[in-house]
Formats: C-alpha cells, sequence, structure tokens
C-alpha cells in the first residue's frame, strides 16, 4: 500500500535556500503542501511574499494558497540577510514579477484554517524567523491538537552565524524561537551543524543552470548563489541550505537525530539568541546546587547522509 502524503505547511522567508526549499516540496510526491506562509528575515516580507509566489509560478506549483505574516519580530527590529541573499532576496537574478497574488487572510489565520482543517495531523515546516509561529501558539493554541511535528531550520549546537553563537533565525526573533519551544507537540530541530553539510555538487549545479526548463534553470542559479567556494573548483557547488529541513520531513531516515533539553537566551549581550543545548550524560553543579531546571526535549539534529538528501533534492526537482 502506498503511503499517503505527508500535510506540511511551510513558513517562509524566501531567500534563495527557502526557495530550494519550495522546489522540492512543490514536487516531492511524498509531500502535499496544504499553505506557505511569508514573514520578515531574509528580506522583507513584501519581498518574501513575492518571491515566494515566483518561486511557485516558475515550479508549476498547484494552487497553494500564500499568505503575508509578520514584518517585524516580536521585540527586535527588522534586520534582513541581503549581503547572503541579495537586495531581492533572491540573488539578484532579475527574476519576473508573479502574476499569482497571496490570500486575503493573514499568515496567523491561514496557519490556524488549514491546520484545523487538515484531515491528518500536520507537520509544520518553519525555514524562517519563528514569529509568525509564536504568534500562531499565542493566539490558537487549540491548533496543537492537529499538529503532527514542528520540523525548523533554524539554531546550532556549535557555531552561530549571526553571531558566534547565534543561527540566524533564532538570533532574528528569539523570544518567538523560546515560545515554539513551549508548543507542546514533537520538535525537530534542523540547524547549522547539519544545514552547512549538504552540499550539491558542481557537475549538478552545471547540469540544472544549462537546462532550458525555467525550473531547473531557476535551481541551478540559485544553487550557484549558494556555493560555499571551499572546493577551489572554479565550477560553483551549492548549498541546500533550507531545503535539507524539507527533505528531513520527506526522509527522516537521512538524519540522525538526539533527544535533548534545548534553551534559547535572551539576555541582552554577545549569547543572544543562542540556542543552548545540553549534551552532558548528567546533571552538573549548578544542577546539584541550584536545583534542576526543567528545559523542553528537542530532537536535535547532529549527523546528516549528506550523498542521500543530495540524491533525494535532486530526484524530485528533476522529476
Amino acid at each position: 500500500m502506498t503511503a499517503q502524503p505527508i500535510p506540511v505547511i511551510i513558513d517562509c522567508d524566501t531567500g534563495v535556500d527557502d526557495a530550494l526549499a519550495l522546489l522540492f516540496a512543490v514536487r516531492h510526491p511524498g509531500l502535499d503542501v496544504r499553505a506557505i506562509t511569508c514573514v520578515a528575515g531574509n528580506t522583507d516580507v513584501d519581498g518574501v511574499v513575492r518571491n515566494t509566489l515566483t518561486v511557485l509560478e516558475t515550479a508549476g506549483a498547484g494552487d497553494i494558497p500564500v499568505a503575508r505574516g509578520a514584518e517585524r519580530p516580536l521585540i527586535e527590529p527588522v534586520r534582513t540577510a541581503s549581503h547572503v541573499h541579495g537586495q531581492d532576496g533572491m540573488g539578484d537574478l532579475g527574476l519576473p514579477a508573479p502574476t499569482r497574488r497571496p490570500v486575503d487572510l493573514d499568515a496567523v489565520a491561514l496557519l490556524r484554517r488549514e491546520i484545523l482543517a487538515s484531515p491528518r495531523p500536520v507537520t509544520l515546516i518553519p525555514t524562517a524567523p519563528l514569529t509568525n509561529i509564536a504568534l500562531l501558539l499565542r493566539t490558537h493554541p487549540e491548533v496543537t491538537r492537529n499538529i503532527e511535528r514542528i520540523v525548523f531550520m533554524g539554531g546550532a549546537v556549535e557555531v552561530g552565524n549571526a553571531t558566534p553563537v547565534a543561527e540566524f533565525n533564532v538570533w532574528h526573533d528569539p523570544e518567538a524561537a523560546a515560545i515554539l519551544l513551549t508548543a507542546g507537540v514533537p520538535i525537530t530541530m534542523y540547524g547549522l551543524d547539519v544545514f552547512r553539510r549538504v552540499i550539491v555538487p558542481a557537475a549538478d549545479v552545471q547540469r540544472l543552470r544549462a537546462s532550458s526548463d525555467p525550473r531547473l534553470r531557476l535551481a541551478g542559479e540559485l544553487l550557484a548563489h549558494r556555493d560555499p567556494a571551499t572546493s577551489g573548483d572554479p565550477t560553483p557547488t551549492g548549498g541546500l541550505g533550507d531545503a535539507g529541513a524539507v527533505c528531513a520531513v520527506a526522509d527522516p531516515g537521512g538524519l540522525t537525530t538526539s533527544l535533548l533539553p534545548v534553551e534559547v537566551s535572551l539576555a541582552p549581550g554577545p549569547t543572544r539568541g543562542q540556542t543552548i543545548v545540553d549534551r552532558r550524560p548528567r546533571p552538573g553543579e549548578a544542577e546539584i546546587h541550584g536545583g534542576e531546571r526543567e528545559l523542553r526535549l528537542v530532537d536535535v539534529a547532529l549527523d546528516v547522509d549528506v550523498e542521500r538528501y543530495v540524491k533525494l533534492w535532486l530526484g524530485a526537482v528533476e522529476s
């Protein structure tokens, strides 16, 4: 018997690698994309909506509702990543404006509607700052009864990128990330420790860029923009980035996780936005002398089968 597709909702800040995630999600037969919600992050929220609709149009995706969400974090100002994703958030590729339009609902209303209307529990895949998700959980906590799991791209066990210890999505809105951890549903953290490792080889990037199919050509140009420039090869490789989190939903067997206590540093200063992952085998002196604190347990991604996810992504996008 063929398994039913997994109902998913993607919350994104499209974004070069969010675009790679969307190209995969709408093509993979094991995923049923119920909705896409947009939030400020890699670029401003209106740019995120535009980019999301452009990707769906280029991909030939079905009629997936797209909604505009939060235009700034809960407390912090907007701090975009244009130095990484280009001024338009999509590598400044000069893509045409989409003809598709977002729905009239805001992101939180669309999230609530689609989660509660789904005949099967939904998997949420946030690949962006978690502002929309935090607002949903605080405004409509009843949605958790129909959420199977939240697989979010964010955080880091070892090294950050926005700061030495904080990853961009969590650092952009730390309070929202802290609220996510209280959701009361299973959570998987697809952090920088695996995010950085899934690289599409140069030959595959070159093949996609040379395609006559606009969808594949877009995928190739986006990957080339994500070149980590570590190989010394003049032909660019391409990091899948956020797309790896969607691969982890379609094929969880490619990810090695450990159920660990996680908290978000909310204090001002150099650790703000850090995801503190407790990998100790036993309590330390702080707990012994100060009493143990109850921390949320999260499935933290610690290793990834790179070849498996590259093959999975290419297979879906080129299908």
